[in-house]
């Protein structure tokens, strides 16, 4: 398995190659060459497998032995799982008329970012104790990310993480998740503008090739391969345990010249989520996908109406983690759609870099709305599903859940077709949401004790000439980190 760049510039790199990278040289995002297929026996043969399992049997098909030995890729995905809340790591609800919810916001916390980024830092780990190498891991986060991050990486010997989050943007829980990390290795910094504003300098730091180079420096946002690659593991999961195969096909190697539809809605912020069920789809797993949007809704006019185009401004909204106007793994979508055809991904991507602003080619757009469904939600939207959720199952929801489970009680469907709506953080992260809705969850333990903690964090103003600024601040924390790691 090779890996090359969406935009053409890279090509034959191996995972551990990307693995270590955030944006590829040109600009670009990594992907496979090409995409494993998955045989309707194969699929079904993985019926019985916990969610660990699966995760081991998704990563083989993209990381080769030589590089990673099998039973040490298990070892690796077993531990990373093994500190989760509920067995497995994830957890399917059942409510009524076929609203199942899949939970995947069971880990540190409370997001399902935790599945992805506690293997992927295990690998990282790996790799780094076996070349006695250190790294610099450096996140721009709309919310959930930057938490996991830290909680994956603190404490650990090869590793330091650098986060920017948007100040004010997010919840306090969130933002406490990030600043009462006081491990030595973990430098927390709070920007005055959006996420969308915190990756414009990250991007130029990974544009600096020497700095990436002689600073080990990568990312751990879904901009990296590996996040996205354990991604495609639950929508797999949510096929296999929520899909109908179970109830149609009696042996687990019965053959099936078609195997039946399963429709998963995702909330949709950076696409990550929704570009690895896109990779699945090419996999050969018959999912139908719906991508649920809030207020920035450039995804949805993306597939509507071929409009890739920012508003002026980031909309705050009571789902925060996906606020965000620059949904960048829809470059990954845009690849797999137009057949891999890096020389159009580039050209259209830089445009929308410079500009801020696109229409996709009719064919890509012809492509991309095939591909997927969508929706835009408003807070009143997410307030209301919130509540009509608990009055018929007396189940809360967070509100980036429910934006996706508003298509449940909004868009009539066929009753043959089993849907999975992908719930994505707890309640307990966003109180303001659920008091707004009038419900009342009682936050856990580990969340509740937060308030009392000490926090730690630096500043990045909002300046005349902020990116620069920006840029200069996150590249001096990167520097000072580097020394501090030399004999």
């Amino acid at each position: 398995m090779r890996y090359c760049s969406t935009r053409g510039g890279v090509s034959g790199l191996d995972f551990r190659d990307v693995l270590f990278s955030g944006f590829a040289p040109d600009g670009g995002m990594f992907m496979p060459e090409s995409v494993p297929t998955l045989s309707p026996d194969t699929l079904l043969s993985w019926r019985g497998l916990t969610y660990p399992q699966l995760v081991v049997e998704v990563a083989s098909l993209f990381i080769p032995t030589q590089l990673l030995p099998r039973d040490h890729l298990s070892a690796l995905v077993t531990e990373a799982l093994s500190g989760f809340r509920v067995p497995g790591a994830v957890s399917v609800r059942r409510l009524r008329d076929g609203l199942n919810v899949l939970e995947l916001f069971h880990g540190s916390t409370f997001a399902f970012k935790d599945l992805a980024m506690s293997c992927t830092v295990h690998f990282l780990d790996y790799f780094l104790a076996r070349e006695k190498r250190t790294a610099i891991i450096v996140v721009g986060t709309s919310g959930d990310t930057g938490g996991s991050a830290i909680h994956s990486v603190k404490g650990l010997s090869g590793m330091d993480v650098v986060v920017a989050f948007p100040r004010g943007r997010i919840t306090a829980v969130q933002e406490k998740q990030m600043t009462t990390c006081l491990d030595p290795n973990v430098h927390v910094f709070a920007a005055d503008g959006s996420s969308d504003d915190i990756d414009v300098p990250i991007r130029r730091l990974f544009a600096d090739q020497e700095l990436v180079r002689s600073h080990g420096l990568m990312s751990l946002n879904s901009v990296n391969w590996s996040r996205v690659m354990v991604q495609l593991a639950h929508f797999i999961y949510a096929y296999l345990h929520i899909g109908p195969v179970g109830e149609q096909h009696g042996g687990a190697h019965q053959h099936s010249p078609a195997l039946p539809p399963l429709e998963v809605v995702v909330p949709t912020g950076g696409a990550g989520n929704i570009a690895a069920g896109c990779i699945v789809k090419q996999m050969g797993v018959p999912l139908r996908l719906v991508a649920m949007v809030n207020a920035n809704d450039i995804v949805h006019r993306t597939v509507q109406r071929g409009d890739f185009s920012m508003t002026d401004t980031v909309t705050q909204t009571l789902a925060p983690a996906i606020d965000i106007q620059d949904p960048y793994n829809m470059e990954r979508v845009f690849w797999l759609l137009s057949g891999r055809d890096g020389a159009l991904v580039k050209d259209l991507m830089e445009d929308f870099q410079r500009s801020h602003r696109n229409t996709l080619p009719e064919a890509l757009h012809k492509q991309l709305s095939q591909a997927m469904w969508t929706q835009a939600v408003t807070d009143e939207g997410i307030v209301s599903t919130m509540r009509t959720c608990w009055e018929e199952n007396g189940y809360v929801l967070c509100p980036h859940t429910a934006v996706a489970v508003w298509h449940h009680y909004h868009c009539p469907h066929d009753p043959d077709i089993h849907r999975c709506y992908v719930a994505t953080a707890s309640p307990a992260k966003f109180q303001a949401a659920v008091e707004r809705a009038g419900l009342t969850f009682d936050p856990p333990e580990a969340v509740q004790a937060l308030d009392g903690m000490a926090t730690r964090c630096q500043n990045l103003e909002r300046s005349v000439d902020w990116k620069t600024d920006w840029e200069k601040r996150l590249r001096e924390c990167i520097q000072s980190i580097y020394t501090s790691r030399q004999p």
